[in-house]
């Protein structure tokens, strides 16, 4: 349902751009986040965008990371500058997936997308 690309290795103070894209049996959608885990740490929310344009930001990537969505190609994207070598990690989209007929709602991840900065 959702596929995410864009991740790759980076020298510290470098960009990437994440997108995300979602398919299948699709009405609307609600939020869509990005969440990030690091090796030994939990999954944290990194930024999250509503369906009104309503945005949130982790305070560890604020002023550095713009989330944004297009919602004509049902895509959900992740502007990252000036990264750091604590932003190494794997990158998830997430979004709330009001599905088509009687189908209901649907949670849906993407696969992950791997992000390493070097420092």
């Amino acid at each position: 349902q959702l596929q995410a690309c864009g991740g790759g290795l980076v020298p510290a103070g470098g960009s990437l751009r994440l997108s995300c894209r979602a398919s299948g049996t699709i009405f609307s959608i609600n939020d869509m986040n990005w969440y990030r885990q690091a090796p030994g740490k939990q999954r944290e929310l990194v930024a999250a965008i509503t369906s009104g344009g309503w945005l949130n930001y982790a305070d560890s990537v604020k002023g550095r990371f713009t989330i944004s969505r297009d919602n004509a190609k049902n895509t959900v994207y992740l502007q990252m500058n000036s990264l750091k070598p604590e932003d190494t990690a794997v990158y998830y989209c997430n979004a709330r997936i009001i599905q088509t007929g009687d189908r209901g709602a649907l949670d849906a991840w993407g696969q992950g997308t791997q992000v390493t900065v070097s420092s």
